[in-house]
């Protein structure tokens, strides 16, 4: 099992160190699509998985999911979190293990997601149906410090509910001077790049790069080489891969294509450890 670079206190104690200037950026990795951003003083959670609900739910299938890297955080020692986002309804972008605890030790805290799963996500959180802020491709929502833009993400395809709304989205995150694109799990598609050179500069590129290989029998996501000529198309500051190194049947080695392809473009990456952060000032 792959022990993260800061796991339990140690993770806590280095999150709660004081920023390096008042308005530093600092991204932890907390595994599979899992990132707390820390902005200034204030706290958002990308997607998290903090549990193994995965892994017990399909021990006895023809699908396990044998986790590779120990969890970082159990989610109910989070605090002072302003706003978790869940960016589609698959159980690593949307656990209720994971969830449910957070919320209720940061009852302060809003739910982002794609307004196309809110009945599905109260459901299974069991919260108000009021409580979510929901988005869709091209819209917008200010929550606390952060605002949101929704992204559509093409998981594996480019779908839409009975009302037109995409149930896969990515998000553009500005805070202060900062701009963050946290893909969600998606493909290339016509019109990605274009979307996200209008938010431009971009700061940091959160990408996926576990790939998409149909006997694996699960959605795709870009694998390393897409992930790094996205971030070079995009004109991202930064690009940190992840989607990897958490399930055994569904992962990569950045260093078969990430790595090589950011430096064949000169694109500017970090590699971070589960636990481990990027600061940026």
């Amino acid at each position: 099992m792959i022990e993260p670079l800061l796991r339990d206190d140690a993770f806590l104690a280095d999150v709660a160190q004081p920023p390096a200037t008042p308005d530093e950026l600092r991204v932890w990795w907390l595994g599979q699509s899992g990132f707390l951003v820390r902005c200034g003083g204030h706290f958002a959670l990308l997607d998290p998985y903090l549990s193994d609900s995965l892994t017990k739910k399909y021990a006895t299938t023809d699908k396990p999911h044998v986790r590779m890297t120990e969890r970082v955080i159990a989610p109910e020692r989070l605090t002072g979190i302003e706003v978790i986002t869940s960016s589609h309804n698959h159980t690593d972008h949307l656990d209720a293990e994971t969830l449910r605890p957070l919320v209720a030790a940061n009852p302060q805290a809003r739910l982002v997601i794609p307004e196309a799963n809110r009945a599905f996500v109260v459901n299974r959180l069991g919260i108000s149906i009021a409580g979510p802020v929901g988005l869709d491709d091209g819209t917008s929502a200010p929550v606390g410090a952060f605002t949101f833009h929704g992204i559509a993400a093409a998981h594996n395809d480019l779908t839409t509910d009975a009302a037109g709304r995409q149930p896969f989205l990515g998000y553009v995150i500005r805070c202060g001077r900062w701009t963050i694109y946290h893909s969600g799990d998606t493909l290339l598609y016509d019109g990605l790049v274009e979307k996200l050179r209008a938010f431009a500069p971009l700061d940091l590129a959160l990408l996926p790069i576990n790939g998409h290989r149909p006997e694996r029998r699960v959605a795709g996501n870009l694998d390393g080489r897409e992930a790094a000529q996205l971030a070079h198309a995009i004109g991202a500051r930064w690009v940190v891969p992840c989607h990897y190194e958490m399930f055994a049947f569904n992962t990569a080695d950045p260093g078969e294509l990430f790595i090589p392809e950011c430096e064949r473009l000169g694109q500017p990456y970090r590699m971070l450890r589960a636990g481990e952060a990027l600061a940026l000032l």
